[in-house]
C-alpha cells in the first residue's frame, strides 16, 4: 500500500470542525497547527492537544508568519465569521503562496463570491443540509425550505460529545421524540445517509427535522444537557 506524503496544514478555528479535523489528520501522519484567537479556547485544546495549538487572529500577517504558513501544504479556514474565512485564504495564497486553501462558509449565498476570489474549496454546512434533504425525501418530492418554516419544522445539529447518552448506541435503539427523523451522520467529515443499524459514536454529528417545540428534547437525548 502506497503510504501518503505527509502534509503541513494549518487550521484557523478552534470549534469542534478545527478540533476534529486536527485530530484527525494528526492520527493520518500529517502535521497539522490549529490557531485559535479565543484564549479561553485556545487554552482548553492545549491540554489535550499540546503544542500543535497556538493562541493567535489567523488574520493576521505576524500570527501567519510565526505559524510557519510560507511553508503549508494546506490552509483551511473554519471560523465562524465568513468574513475572516475569506480573509485568512486570500493571505495564504497571495501573501505566502500556499498551494491549496479551504473556507468554511456560514452563508451559502456566499460561496460564489469566495469561489471568484480564489479560494479553492469552500464547505456550507447549509448547503450539505440541504442537498441531503434533497436525497432523503427524493427530488420529486423536495420540501423547499420556507416550507420548513411555515410547518415548525427545525433542522437540528447535535454532537455526540464525550458522555453522550447515546455514544455507541444503534440509531434504531434510540427513543427518539414522535415524529423526529435523522437526515444525516456526519463522521470525520463524510455525510453519511443513516439506518437503524447505524451506530453512533464519540465526534459524530447527527442532523435531524423535529417540530420546532421539541428541539430541546431531542439535542437532550443526544447530549445528556438540560437545555
Amino acid at each position: 500500500m502506497t503510504r501518503k506524503t505527509p502534509m503541513y496544514v494549518i487550521i484557523v478555528g478552534g470549534g469542534k470542525v478545527g478540533y476534529h479535523l486536527s485530530k484527525e489528520l494528526v492520527r493520518e501522519g500529517h502535521e497539522v497547527l490549529l490557531i485559535e484567537k479565543d484564549r479561553k479556547t485556545a487554552d482548553m485544546l492545549s491540554e489535550e492537544l499540546g503544542d500543535m495549538v497556538v493562541f493567535g487572529d489567523g488574520c493576521e500577517i505576524r500570527t501567519m508568519a510565526e505559524g510557519g504558513m510560507g511553508r503549508a501544504n494546506v490552509v483551511v479556514a473554519v471560523t465562524g465569521d465568513d468574513e475572516d474565512n475569506l480573509v485568512i485564504c486570500q493571505m495564504a495564497k497571495r501573501k505566502f503562496g500556499v498551494p491549496r486553501t479551504l473556507a468554511r462558509v456560514n452563508d451559502p449565498n456566499n460561496e460564489e463570491l469566495f469561489q471568484e476570489l480564489g479560494i479553492d474549496q469552500t464547505v456550507s454546512s447549509t448547503r450539505v443540509i440541504f442537498n441531503l434533504l434533497e436525497q432523503q425525501i427524493g427530488s420529486s418530492q423536495v420540501i423547499p425550505l420556507a416550507a420548513l418554516k411555515k410547518g415548525e419544522i427545525e433542522v437540528v445539529e447535535a454532537d455526540i460529545t464525550p458522555g453522550s447518552p447515546v455514544d455507541g448506541m444503534r440509531i434504531g435503539q434510540i427513543d427518539l421524540p414522535a415524529n423526529a427523523l435523522i437526515i444525516s451522520v456526519i463522521r470525520e467529515g463524510h455525510a453519511l445517509i443513516p439506518h437503524a443499524d447505524t451506530r453512533l459514536r464519540q465526534g459524530d454529528s447527527v442532523i435531524a427535522m423535529i417540530k420546532a417545540d421539541r428541539e430541546s428534547e431531542l439535542r437532550t437525548i443526544f447530549t445528556g444537557e438540560q437545555s
